[in-house]
């Protein structure tokens, strides 16, 4: 199996053309598809996703306007395509479908993706609500007593519970003796953009069964990696959840990198 991805020709001084490939061994690297519209960077990005996936590695796409999801269709010879393999002198071209595996937060074009409050923590929790430092410094007690006394934080009910324990008198001054003061305004001000967070759809992420990891980081039956989409043309509509869930899942694959 080559080692190599084609992703495309490009016309030499001499007039024979030249083929542009990415060495697999250097796709663990940074790179960015730039250009202007309708210059070909979907294509660029599929054709990649293709190759990472004919040599067993699973790949992770957003898909932001919905036209990667026809990686999981065989392409169709038209008259458009023909003439376009000819003068590219490709003549191995095979059309066949990318085994794929749609996802989605919101559960309609894919499986729901889940998780809980407890894995996301109070750091990319604090990024989420726009907290300031003294409101994060709260939530970290919060969520530093949550997890001293095993209470489980499961999707946000769990923490506006939590949220609304701290707030009890009582219960705060318990809280301030032990780990810091918890001021109440602080508390007021979390549970509002809470709020805002649910209304922008974040009680439909947060909660059970939470993602493995591993479901994205499969093969099909021969040896094919799995291409997983992720449907974001309507969470792309909220950048604070879209952003910070895959800070998320960043974060979560940085932890089960080897050392």
């Amino acid at each position: 199996m080559t080692s190599s991805i084609l992703l495309g020709k490009s016309g030499a001084a001499d007039g024979k053309s030249v083929d542009v490939v990415l060495q697999a061994c250097y796709g663990n690297r940074h790179g960015m598809i730039a250009g202007a519209t309708g210059t070909g960077k979907s294509v660029s990005l599929m054709v990649m996703a293709e190759g990472f996936s004919r040599l067993g590695v699973p790949v992770f796409l957003a898909d932001v306007k919905g036209d990667l999801a026809g990686l999981s269709q065989a392409a169709v010879l038209n008259d458009k395509l023909k003439p376009r393999l000819e003068k590219l002198g490709i003549t191995n071209f095979a059309p066949a479908a990318n085994p794929v595996v749609f996802w989605d937060i919101y559960g309609k074009l894919g499986h729901p993706v889940r998780a809980t409050v407890s894995e996301m923590g109070p750091t990319l929790f604090t990024r989420l609500l726009e907290l300031n430092d003294v409101q994060a410094g709260v939530l970290e007690v919060v969520f530093k007593a949550a997890d001293d006394h095993g209470w489980l934080l499961l999707d946000l009910k769990d923490l506006r519970a939590l949220l609304a324990f701290a707030a009890d008198k009582a219960n705060a001054k318990a809280l301030s003796a032990q780990y810091g003061l918890i001021s109440p305004t602080s508390i007021a001000a979390i549970q509002r953009a809470l709020l805002q967070l649910e209304n922008a759809g974040g009680d439909q992420f947060f909660g059970e069964p939470a993602l493995d990891l591993a479901d994205f980081m499969r093969q099909d039956m021969s040896g094919r990696g799995i291409v997983n989409i992720l449907a974001a043309d309507q969470l792309i509509r909220k950048p604070r959840l879209y952003s910070t869930f895959l800070l998320w899942l960043l974060s979560e694959l940085f932890e089960r990198l080897p050392e």
